[in-house]
């Protein structure tokens, strides 16, 4: 049955193929738009070779030491796993780049036809992640025919993620924050003035960071969710016979099915279409199909329902994290209006009303997660499979998530392109009323990544416990609840360090682009180019540099601790660390994307340069980091813990 899950890759990875054929086959017209893009893509492309250069550069280290301490095994898996999802981002951004070009050059003539070609572009991102991960696991389990062997896929997956996320992160933000606050704030320019150096490294930094950064987290969560499936479906051979191993296999085919039908419902739009009812549309499209497939897929593979429900809980995790990311962090939800009035006031109070709601937002996914989990586990008469069913769930909707995400910095830079061209007016217009759409989108995946990450999470260390063989606890041992405590405090840790290396970078470019302005003659009467290669090279160097450090202590902590103290230590420092990355995480991203769309409110309202725009500004710019580097970071940080603990779980037996 490995073979049926590989031709559904297969077909993913050419249905990604047909989509990157439709986005780039169209001849482009307005060649200003296009000399544009080519900054664009030249630094995109620049910066991703240095950040695979450093990571293969560290490649052979990982893999003699995983080669000594754990076989040849898990050391070509977990290359693999980075190879494989350095590939799909690559590939994946590289459309996503030429998207931008084309969506931008279309808005002129069809906002409809923009629209539909920014979403085929974000498709290829999607498509490819999930048919790159599903064909070499299917291989992968064909040779090995033992999934613990395979851990180091999901290792070598959870680390490329984790350098691309951290790195895209610190680049885009340092450059979206220089850029505003020398452009909006000093200088009083737009946003995409192309008067403003840092303007093309902004552009190229969503690419990045949004695009290549997000598709190697959801590869990863993708990726991890198969093996540890896999791995638990080791333990229920003697109820449901050696057909059950397929089971985590096939449900992710099923996922690849149902988002393909929901990606290319959207093809099929009413003339006078709304952009983000179409998103839902296609959302609850795709839901449908995932939860009609896996109710066939149990029925006939397992004759077992109760591990079906269990499926359709994690599905309506997804949903679940959705709307609530849109009521507290979508410019129509309530908090948003409330932080945009509150910005009349000035920055303080639209930062303290911005962070009141944040720190509520969590609540009710981790109360949804909790209900999904216990809710598994009760109905199932206390059956691992079951959760790992859950979470399985939770994973049938990424390529259509994954496709809705890179929407967003498709149509952003499409805006950006067509305001540093000097399109028409009502061309920007369309295009910026996109991107509002595109920027709740964005919003809503780092939501779904997070629960579904909390989810997989939880399923590693239940999975850690089950190989350790580790039934319990003792709360009143102060030795373990050290190491709880520890774990506690690493999110933190990861958090203070990204967002401090994007505010060191952005200082950098605020630096850069003051000088410009202050030493290229005519440049702020428009009569010169400046320098964007410039701020482009700042944001790079810095960025690979920085996010090295948080890396190795998410790698190298939990294998020390378990390596020096056991397995006792390593589970409570598991369970601390995903406990609190699963709060902190949310807090940060809705908090960021709630003071960034309330921003975007007051624009869309004609209210640029006015008191309350100055001070959404400043709110929208401390939230750039939070929701775009240390909240999707804390995600991927608390998934690469475990995969690193269950690596070393077969030496501590």
């Amino acid at each position: 049955m490995f073979g049926y899950s590989l031709l559904i890759g297969l077909s993913a990875i050419f249905l990604a193929g047909f989509s990157a054929w439709k986005v780039i086959s169209r001849q482009i017209q307005n060649q200003e738009m296009a000399q544009v893009a080519s900054y664009i893509q030249t630094g995109a492309s620049a910066y991703l070779k240095r950040q695979t250069r450093t990571i293969l550069s560290l490649s052979p280290i990982l893999f003699i030491i995983l080669y000594l301490i754990l076989g040849w095994e898990v050391a070509l898996t977990s290359l693999f796993g980075v190879f494989t999802s350095l590939a799909a981002a690559y590939v994946g951004m590289s459309i996503c780049v030429r998207a931008n070009l084309q969506t931008a050059d279309i808005s002129s003539e069809s906002p409809k036809e923009a629209f539909q070609t920014a979403v085929f572009g974000g498709s290829v991102m999607g498509l490819c992640i999930t048919g790159f991960s599903i064909s070499i696991l299917s291989l992968f389990f064909m040779i090995f025919r033992r999934p613990e062997l395979v851990v180091g896929f999901g290792f070598g997956a959870s680390l490329a993620a984790l350098f691309a996320q951290i790195g895209g992160g610190i680049f885009t933000k340092s450059a979206d924050i220089g850029a505003d606050l020398v452009g909006k704030v000093e200088k009083g320019i737009p946003e995409d003035d192309p008067r403003n150096a840092a303007v093309v490294a902004d552009l190229v930094g969503d690419n990045v960071g949004d695009c290549a950064g997000r598709g190697a987290d959801l590869f990863e969560s993708f990726s991890d969710d198969i093996i540890t499936g896999s791995i638990v479906a080791l333990l229920f051979i003697p109820k449901y016979g050696p057909k059950v191993i397929f089971l985590p296999l096939l449900l992710q085919s099923v996922g690849i099915i149902a988002s393909s039908l929901g990606i290319f419902s959207t093809k099929f739009l009413k003339k006078n279409f709304n952009p983000s009812h179409t998103f839902i549309l296609g959302l609850g499209i795709s839901s449908l199909f995932s939860i009609l497939g896996s109710f066939c897929l149990c029925k006939l593979l397992l004759n077992d329902l109760i591990i079906w429900l269990a499926s359709v809980l994690g599905v309506v995790v997804t949903l679940v994290s959705a709307t609530v990311t849109r009521h507290y962090a979508g410019m129509d939800g309530y908090p948003v209006k409330c932080i945009a009035q509150a910005s009349k006031r000035g920055a303080a109070l639209n930062l303290i009303t911005a962070i009141s709601y944040g720190l509520r937002s969590p609540i009710i996914p981790i109360m949804m997660i909790i209900l999904a989990i216990i809710g598994s586990y009760k109905i199932s008469g206390g059956i691992l499979l079951a959760i790992s069913a859950a979470n399985i769930g939770t994973d049938l909707l990424i390529a259509y998530i994954m496709a809705s995400d890179a929407f967003g910095p498709i149509v952003d830079n499409a805006a950006g392109i067509a305001e540093m061209s000097k399109a028409p007016k009502k061309v920007v217009d369309s295009l910026s009323s996109l991107d509002s759409v595109g920027n709740t989108m964005k919003a809503i995946t780092k939501a779904y990544s997070m629960s579904s990450g909390t989810v997989t999470a939880f399923v590693i260390f239940a999975t850690f416990f089950s190989l350790t063989k580790i039934n319990f606890l003792t709360v009143g041992d102060p030795f373990l609840i050290g190491f709880l405590f520890l774990g506690v405090t690493l999110p933190y840790l990861i958090a203070s360090l990204t967002i401090g290396s994007a505010a060191k970078t952005a200082l950098q470019i605020v630096d850069e682009v003051r000088r410009q302005f202050r030493e290229i003659k005519g440049l702020f009467e428009g009569k010169t180019t400046p320098d964007y290669a410039k701020c482009v090279d700042i944001a790079t160097k810095n960025a690979i540099r920085e996010m090295v450090l948080p890396g190795v202590i998410s790698i190298a902590l939990p294998m020390a601790v378990g390596l020096l103290f056991g397995a006792g230590p390593l589970g409570a420092l598991l369970i601390g660390a995903v406990a609190s990355a699963a709060l902190l995480g949310p807090f940060l991203n809705n908090t960021g994307t709630a003071l960034d769309n309330a921003k975007k409110l007051i624009e869309n309202n004609n209210q640029k340069g006015t008191f309350e725009h100055a001070a959404a500004v400043v709110g929208d710019t401390v939230g750039d980091p939070f929701k775009d580097v240390a909240g999707p970071s804390l995600l991927i940080f608390m998934k690469l813990v475990g995969m690193s603990a269950l690596l070393v779980a077969p030496l501590l037996h």
